[in-house]
């Protein structure tokens, strides 16, 4: 029973405090609009670099460049 209380409790709190971020978030979009179109450039040129750092991480740092060679490649490189 009393699992049953706290996680009703915990997730009544949870949807309070998600719901204060939506209020203040609308809140500061609606009041601070001219602020916030002037950072959108520079948003959009922050995003560039970490877009190439996360997206590079999902595909193991360019394709394997850790010293092994295929062994196609070897025998074309043999002279």
């Amino acid at each position: 029973m009393s699992q049953e209380l706290s996680y009703r409790g915990n997730r009544f709190l949870r949807w309070a405090i998600w719901t204060a971020g939506a209020v203040a978030l609308a809140y500061l979009i609606v009041e601070h609009r001219p602020h916030l179109l002037g950072w959108i450039p520079y948003l959009i040129i922050l995003a560039c670099p970490l877009m190439h750092l996360f997206m590079h991480r999902g595909h193991s740092g360019h394709g394997g460049h850790d010293g092994r060679r295929d062994s196609g490649d070897q025998s074309a490189h043999k002279h």
